[in-house]
């Protein structure tokens, strides 16, 4: 079965373009995308959450599987790659985007929890992680990619990533399954 997604957002083209250009080589990939967009999907008016946006094809494939009245908050701590983000999909009003430290954000953020959160950057996954699931919503889902050994992961990091899924693997209110799939997912549901 080929599992490449037919399906992809509008946006995708001039985002990838621009990320090329800017040399930002961390964008999620096409099979981790529609899982994005299939479960942004399964939450009408869902509040979603993106911690790094980076130049935004995960932001385009949540918008794309969001309904119009689900909203979805994306932070990043580059602004320069945000910005490309922003320029190719800011007139959405479904997203609001936050330009600072994620860590910083997960730590002031008051609201209320989210039905999806997409870490796909150190803080909310390798740290913050306490305070990301705390924001996942009961039934709602966390999802994290990149755990298989990727190009420039810094010395040491295959133990950071063992020590993630041990810890996410031990919470008694998650309910989670790995993906040997894409760039390495683990899902992880909330239970009620």
């Amino acid at each position: 079965m080929d599992d490449t997604p037919r399906r992809l957002p509008t946006a995708l083209p001039a985002l990838r373009s621009r990320a090329r250009d800017a040399g930002f080589i961390m964008s999620s990939e096409d099979r981790t995308g529609s899982l994005l967009a299939a479960l942004a999907a399964a939450r009408p008016a869902g509040r979603i959450l993106e911690l790094g946006t980076g130049a935004g094809e995960g932001t385009a494939w949540l918008l794309s599987g969001m309904d119009p009245a689900s909203r979805l908050t994306t932070v990043e701590l580059d602004p320069a790659v945000q910005a490309i983000a922003q320029e190719e999909l800011g007139a959405d009003p479904r997203v609001a985007f936050v330009s600072g430290d994620g860590g910083a954000w997960l730590e002031e953020f008051d609201g209320a929890p989210f039905d999806l959160v997409f870490a796909d950057t150190w803080p909310g996954k390798f740290t913050h992680l306490d305070r990301a699931l705390d924001l996942v919503a009961p039934g709602g889902t966390y999802l994290i990619d990149d755990l298989f050994p990727q190009p420039g992961w810094p010395e040491g990091h295959e133990a950071s990533v063992k020590r993630l899924l041990a810890e996410l693997d031990e919470c008694e209110d998650f309910r989670c399954v790995r993906l040997a799939w894409a760039s390495g997912l683990l899902m992880a549901v909330r239970t009620a």
